[in-house]
């Protein structure tokens, strides 16, 4: 598998997750909206990122894979606490 391949692979189950708690957060919890708001910069600024990979050349893409690692972590953690905290 490549690097490429496995970073579709996160950013798709990211996305899944994301897309199914955007659903529950428009049912929720008021107080979870403005931790909601600011994930979503995140992760605008993640699919920036990953356009920006895309276009490059692979060995310039190696500095942003830690940072895409840094990130997705950072992301799929949140949204495992907001899935927690709606239930």
């Amino acid at each position: 598998m490549t690097e490429a391949t496995r970073q579709q692979q996160i950013m798709e189950k990211l996305r899944q997750e994301r897309d199914e708690l955007r659903l529950q957060m428009r049912l929720g919890k008021a107080e979870l909206k403005e931790e909601w708001e600011v994930l979503e910069r995140k992760w605008e600024h993640l699919e920036g990122r990953m356009a920006d990979v895309a276009g490059e050349a692979r060995e310039a893409s190696k500095g942003i894979g830690a940072a895409f690692g840094v990130l997705t972590d950072e992301l799929a953690e949140a949204y495992r606490r907001i899935r927690g905290k709606l239930h």
